[in-house]
């Protein structure tokens, strides 16, 4: 696993988004999977302007989410597909046709399963995925005691997870209980995983993830296994890792 440590939160932003600038450089017509939430806000406006700034052309560019909360309107300020076009979609002007977040109500959610997995099929692969973790090492909604071997399913929403959004969603009452989620074995078929990690409340978690054991009790641990990872992280998210 490569490591790029920066000593502050803007560097951090900045490093992240080099290297999806460089990506689509690279190949114009990638297949991006994104992550959002707090940890990637700061990495999109530096990749906004970053493309601005250097006239990156992102019309080609095919994205997927990794995941979708179940009942969640695309139109919502609280949905992952709200989010990142706000903060990233409409200003890079990726059209509506290359973007993909999976949308379900409780009712189709196992049809949309089905599609996406199908979706990722058809894309052929994904380049690049910039892949943020929770405290408890989830990635997208794959929460501990997530199996290694599930494709795209419906998740439970854990306890932790409901603490941690309880703010986003004016309440842990109004967070949604399940999601429709990329899975581990998805999530491994990436051909480069950026993971990043910001912030002196990940320490702990990345201390698991980077130095313990392999295992579905942490579910980004997995990651150990991966053949192209770049982790990304500040120097405070790293305060507690002591493997190298």
């Amino acid at each position: 696993m490569d490591k790029i440590i920066t000593e502050t939160a803007a560097q951090f932003d900045y490093e992240v988004a080099l290297q999806v600038a460089r990506q689509v450089l690279k190949k114009p017509d990638s297949v991006l999977c994104l992550a959002t939430g707090n940890t990637t806000e700061g990495i999109f406006n530096e990749l906004v302007k970053l493309a601005q700034g250097l006239s990156i052309d992102f019309s080609r560019v095919r994205t997927v989410n990794l995941d979708e909360y179940v009942g969640v309107s695309p139109d919502d300020p609280t949905s992952c597909r709200y989010r990142i076009e706000q903060q990233l979609f409409e200003k890079l002007h990726i059209p509506k046709e290359n973007v993909y977040v999976p949308s379900s109500t409780a009712e189709n959610a196992q049809q949309v399963c089905e599609e996406f997995e199908r979706h990722l099929q058809e894309l052929g692969g994904i380049d690049l995925m910039v892949l943020s973790t929770g405290e408890n090492g989830h990635i997208a909604f794959n929460e501990p005691g997530t199996p290694f071997g599930c494709q795209v399913h419906i998740a439970k929403i854990t306890r932790s997870t409901v603490e941690a959004k309880a703010a986003l969603f004016g309440g842990e009452d109004k967070v949604p209980q399940a999601g429709v989620s990329m899975g581990v074995r998805s999530i491994m078929m990436t051909r480069r995983i950026l993971l990043v990690a910001k912030g002196e409340h990940k320490a702990p978690i990345m201390k698991k993830i980077l130095c313990g054991p392999v295992t579905e009790a942490v579910p980004a641990s997995v990651l150990q296994l991966h053949n192209n990872v770049t982790l990304i992280a500040d120097r405070a998210a790293m305060a507690r890792v002591d493997c190298d």
